[in-house]
C-alpha cells in the first residue's frame, strides 16, 4: 500500500477515487509515567515517554487506515493528514485520513514462494 501526503503518486496515473479512509486511536498518560516525565519538565529536555506514546499512536492510527483502504480495494492513500485532539485531561486523539485510490498500474507484490509439495512415502 503506497501512503502519501501529495495529491498524486509520481510516475502513476490515479484509476478511481474509492473515497474517504481513516483510522484514530485515543490514548492517555499513565500515572507513573505522568510523574516521571512531570520531574524531567521541571529540567528541560524531550519528554521521552510521551514522544514515544504519540508514536506509537501514530502507527496505530495509520495501521487502521490502511486496513480500511485494504477493504476497499485500494492501492494507495493519498492526501494523508494527521490531527490531534485532546478527548479528556491526559488523553488525546489521533487521527490520520486521506483519500483511497485505485491507480492505474499498481505496484506489484512479491509472488508468495512455492509451497513445498508432500510426496507420499515411497511403497515398502
Amino acid at each position: 500500500m503506497i501512503i502519501s501526503n501529495t495529491e498524486k503518486i509520481e510516475g502513476n496515473e490515479i484509476k478511481e477515487n474509492l473515497g474517504l479512509v481513516r483510522g484514530n486511536t485515543v490514548r492517555s498518560k499513565n500515572a507513573v509515567r505522568d510523574f516521571t516525565q512531570g520531574i524531567r519538565n521541571m529540567f528541560g529536555g524531550e519528554l521521552k515517554a510521551y514522544s514515544q506514546l504519540m508514536s506509537e499512536a501514530r502507527e496505530e492510527a495509520t495501521r487502521r487506515m490502511v486496513q480500511q483502504a485494504e477493504r476497499l480495494g485500494a492501492d494507495a492513500v493519498v492526501n494523508v493528514r494527521f490531527t490531534t485532539s485532546q478527548i479528556t485531561a491526559g488523553g488525546a486523539e489521533i487521527l490520520v485520513y486521506g483519500t483511497a485510490v485505485k491507480l492505474k498500474n499498481p505496484p506489484r507484490t512479491p509472488a508468495s514462494p512455492p509451497r513445498p509439495t508432500q510426496q507420499p512415502p515411497p511403497p515398502r
